[in-house]
């Protein structure tokens, strides 16, 4: 079996590998460096940035620990320095895998030709024909830049360019107070940047319950980061030294530069995609079936191609159901618990429904929680900020959960596995967690939803 795989991100190498373990002949085509959005620009360099602040963070803090420093300060240009060897390591770690299982990595911009056929133009302007019996698209995501913004990279940036800056601004507008917006508004703030958020929708987060986001604008108003929501941008003036936004209700900010981070696109341009048949939906995305492939027999699609979440970790699973797939196998999608992480501090990561969600669906539904503040293992690390909260149906079944507070995102993985497989508070909570341990707050939790955390402050008339 000959495979074929255009885009090396988290979603095509993992597909590649996956398929070569079960015996096909792959090729990967990349006109960039291996990893993807989420290696090179993305994922890895904005947590890597984000534990150098966190460092500092515990550093101005020690004293509370009985640790003194009197010469504590943030250098981001040896933090991006750092950052960057992570990348280069991780992105060699990718280059080696590829060898060892045989996977051949082809480097130029590909696209289809028919349903056996890609084309691929190399940066030398010759031309290569890869004709194998399954292609696989995996090509990704951009950042959504509309017109009105300027976008220039230099005034007004992107991610992208976000973490490659040397300097700090002295003030930045992000506009998007999602995922991207907070992680790298925060960082830049303890990097000495004033930061404006915009957020056109009622809270930050917007995709999660209200209580969770408001957990974060507490941490974020003690940082005195500024935030706007409910309000959108209706004029974008650049200047020599500076930016000058207009929002819709008339307030004016002014700042350094503006960071936009109001989502991304599917990136499929120059793929051919209409030329072969392949359908495309309202949105952009390519259309697959339970399977993962298009309408066209033999071409399958994954990732931020695709109409599911753009997150690498489901764009990892999707390749791999899909080299499976393209192999003989009949693997079907699996995005019923699908984790959301958000690396600020405190973090925030959640899996399954939100309240919110629950309602609209007019599902019945109790929820239990607990404070970090009352565990002992966030009293010794000085991390108390932050709840667990989990949400039941009628049954007990835990159909969706949400933390914030140390931690968070690693802690999740426990909740994913619940939402997945179905499980009951009661059969849950009944599992010993070790003491001490943040991943008590979770058993507590689990407990409250019948009203039995022992640990829970109550007040009873």
């Amino acid at each position: 079996m000959k495979i074929t795989v255009i885009g090396a991100g988290p979603g095509g190498y993992e597909a590649a590998i996956m398929a070569a373990k079960l015996g096909a002949d792959v090729k990967i085509v990349e006109k960039n460096e291996v990893g993807g959005t989420c290696l090179n620009i993305g994922c890895i360099p904005t947590k890597a940035l984000l534990a150098s602040s966190d460092v500092l963070t515990t550093s101005l803090e020690a004293e509370k620990f009985g640790v003194f420093n009197d010469n504590t300060y943030a250098d981001l240009k040896q933090i991006i320095e750092r950052k960057d060897k992570v990348v280069s390591g991780l992105v060699k770690g990718i280059k080696f895998l590829f060898e060892s299982n045989c996977v051949n990595l082809v480097r130029g911009i590909g696209k289809l030709i028919d349903s056996k056929t890609v084309e691929v133009k190399r940066g030398d302007g010759s031309v290569e024909k890869l004709v194998s019996d399954k292609i696989l698209l995996a090509t990704g995501s951009i950042p959504i830049c509309p017109e009105m913004f300027h976008y220039d990279g230099k005034r007004v940036i992107t991610s992208t360019e976000a973490l490659a800056l040397k300097t700090p601004p002295k003030s930045m507008i992000v506009i998007g107070g999602g995922v991207i917006g907070c992680e790298l508004g925060q960082f830049f703030n303890r990097m000495g940047t004033k930061i404006t958020i915009v957020e056109m929708a009622d809270q930050i987060l917007s995709s999660e319950d209200e209580d969770v986001a408001k957990q974060l604008v507490r941490q974020f108003k003690r940082e005195k980061i500024k935030i706007l929501t409910a309000n959108g941008v209706s004029d974008v003036n650049i200047q020599d030294s500076n930016v000058v936004v207009t929002l819709k209700n008339g307030e004016i900010l002014e700042a350094e530069m503006i960071l936009l981070s109001i989502g991304r696109c599917s990136y499929s341009k120059g793929l051919n995609l209409e030329e072969v048949g392949i359908k495309i939906d309202p949105q952009g995305h390519i259309e697959v079936d339970g399977n993962l492939e298009t309408s066209v027999k033999g071409i399958y699609a994954v990732g931020d191609l695709i109409n599911t979440p753009f997150l690498a970790h489901v764009a990892s699973k999707e390749g791999i159901i899909a080299a499976e797939n393209m192999m003989g196998k009949a693997k079907t999608g699996l995005h019923k618990a699908i984790p959301r992480c958000v690396y600020t501090d405190p973090q925030v990561a959640a899996v399954g429904l939100t309240e919110k969600e629950a309602q609209k669906r007019g599902i019945p539904y109790k929820t239990g929680s607990f404070d970090f503040r009352a565990l002992g293992k966030a009293q010794i690390i000085g991390k108390i900020q932050g709840q667990v909260k989990i949400i039941v149906d009628e049954k007990d079944v835990v159909i969706g959960a949400s933390i914030v507070g140390p931690e968070a995102t690693d802690l999740l993985a426990e909740l994913t596995m619940a939402v997945h497989f179905g499980l009951t508070a009661e059969v849950l909570g009944d599992v010993i967690h070790p003491h001490p341990t943040l991943s008590e707050a979770i058993m507590e939790a689990l407990h409250d939803v019948h009203g039995k955390s022992i640990n829970k402050v109550s007040l009873r008339l």
